[in-house]
C-alpha cells in the first residue's frame, strides 16, 4: 500500500515540479549567483511562508525578489519603509465624497500578490504591526470591511544589518510570522566578475518573461500535503524546538543561562512546511532528516531570543542553533 502511495506521489511530484527548472533558468537569466537565496525563496512560495532577507545593500535582493514575482505573472508591489510611513499608506483608506456624503475605500500597495518591504525596520512598530493582519490572517480591514487577498500572498521584507541609526527593531510578534530569515552574503569572485560584465552597461537589465502561471504554485503547494513524512523525521522537528525551550532536557545545560525564550509552536509547523518544500524542490516524495537539517537554520535563527549574558560573551542566536543541530541525535 506504501509502495502505491509512494509511486502516486512520485508522479504527482514529476508533472508538478516541471516548472521549477523553468522559474530557475529565467532568474538566472537576470540575476547572477545567489542560488541560496533564490532556493529560500521558492521554499516560501511553495510552503506560503513570508521570508525576511537580511544584507547589505547592492547584494540584489530587491531584483531577485521583483524577478521573482514577474516570472510567476504575479501583482508585485515594493514599499519603501520610512519613518514617516503610516498604516494608512500601506494598507488603504476611506475616501469621503463630499457630492455623494459617502465614504470610498481606496486600496493600498499591500493589495498585490508579492510584497517587498524594503527596508522594513526603517518604519515604527505602529507600520510594522499593520502587516501582521496581512501576514497572519491573509487579510486587511480598513473600516468596517475586510478583504480577503489573493493567493499567493507573499510579504518579503529586507533589512540591512549594518547601518542601526533611525531603525527600529522588529516586533518578535511580527518576526516571529516570517517562516525564513535568509542571511544573504557577497558574491563569489566568478559572480561578481558576471555581475559587472553583465551589469555594467547602459539599457538596465533584461526584461523578465513570465514562464509560470500562479495556478501552478496554488497546483503544487497542494502536493507539499502528499509528502511522506516519517513520525521519526516529526520527532526530530519536535526536538529540535524543544532544545531552544528546554535545553536542560537534551543535555545542554550550558545553554539554559543564553536562552531568554525559545522558538514558539509556529517554529515546529513552519520547520515541517519548509523541510516538505525542501524535499519537493528535490523531486523526492518523502522528507528526509538532511531537509529539516537544511532549513533549520533560517527557520530558527530569528526566534531563538538570547540573553544579555549571552549578548555580553558576544553570542548569536544562530552559535545556539547551531549548537543544537550538533547535538540532538539525527534519526
Amino acid at each position: 500500500m506504501m509502495q502505491f502511495d509512494m509511486s502516486r506521489v512520485n508522479e504527482l511530484i514529476r508533472a508538478e515540479s516541471a516548472f521549477v527548472d523553468e522559474l530557475r533558468i529565467e532568474i538566472g537569466r537576470i540575476v547572477v549567483g545567489q542560488r541560496y537565496m533564490v532556493e529560500r525563496l521558492m521554499i516560501g512560495l511553495l510552503a506560503s511562508g513570508h521570508v525576511l532577507l537580511e544584507g547589505v545593500p547592492g547584494l540584489a535582493k530587491t531584483l531577485t525578489v521583483s524577478t521573482l514575482a514577474r516570472a510567476i505573472g504575479t501583482q508585485f508591489q515594493r514599499i519603501q519603509f520610512t519613518p514617516d510611513l503610516l498604516p494608512a499608506d500601506i494598507l488603504g483608506t476611506l475616501i469621503y465624497n463630499q457630492k455623494e456624503s459617502s465614504f470610498s475605500i481606496k486600496k493600498g500597495p499591500l493589495f498585490a500578490n508579492i510584497i517587498l518591504a524594503d527596508e522594513i525596520n526603517r518604519s515604527p512598530a505602529k507600520v510594522q504591526s499593520a502587516l501582521l493582519e496581512s501576514m497572519q490572517e491573509r487579510q486587511i480591514t480598513i473600516g468596517e470591511t475586510t478583504f480577503p487577498l489573493e493567493e499567493p500572498f507573499l510579504v518579503l521584507a529586507t533589512q540591512n544589518p549594518i547601518e542601526q541609526e533611525g531603525t527600529y527593531p522588529l516586533p518578535e510578534a511580527q518576526v516571529d510570522r516570517f517562516m525564513l530569515k535568509i542571511k544573504v552574503d557577497y558574491p563569489s569572485r566568478g559572480e561578481e566578475l558576471e555581475i559587472m560584465r553583465r551589469m555594467a552597461r547602459t539599457g538596465g537589465v533584461p526584461q523578465v518573461r513570465t514562464v509560470v502561471q500562479p495556478e501552478r504554485i496554488l497546483s503544487a503547494r497542494q502536493v507539499l500535503n502528499e509528502l511522506y513524512m516519517d513520525e521519526r523525521v516529526e520527532q526530530y522537528i519536535v526536538d529540535l524546538v524543544l532544545a531552544t525551550r528546554r535545553p536542560a532536557e537534551y543535555n545542554l545545560t550550558h545553554l539554559s543561562s543564553l536562552i531568554d525564550f525559545g522558538a514558539s509552536p509556529r517554529a515546529s509547523i513552519n520547520l515541517n512546511l519548509a523541510a516538505r518544500a525542501h524535499a519537493f524542490l528535490a523531486r523526492r516524495a518523502y522528507v528526509t532528516p538532511e531537509d529539516v537539517r537544511s532549513v533549520a537554520m533560517d527557520v530558527l535563527r530569528h526566534r531563538v531570543i538570547i540573553t544579555y549574558e549571552a549578548e555580553a560573551e558576544e553570542m548569536e542566536a544562530e552559535s545556539i542553533v547551531q549548537r543544537i543541530l550538533e547535538s540532538i541525535e539525527v534519526p
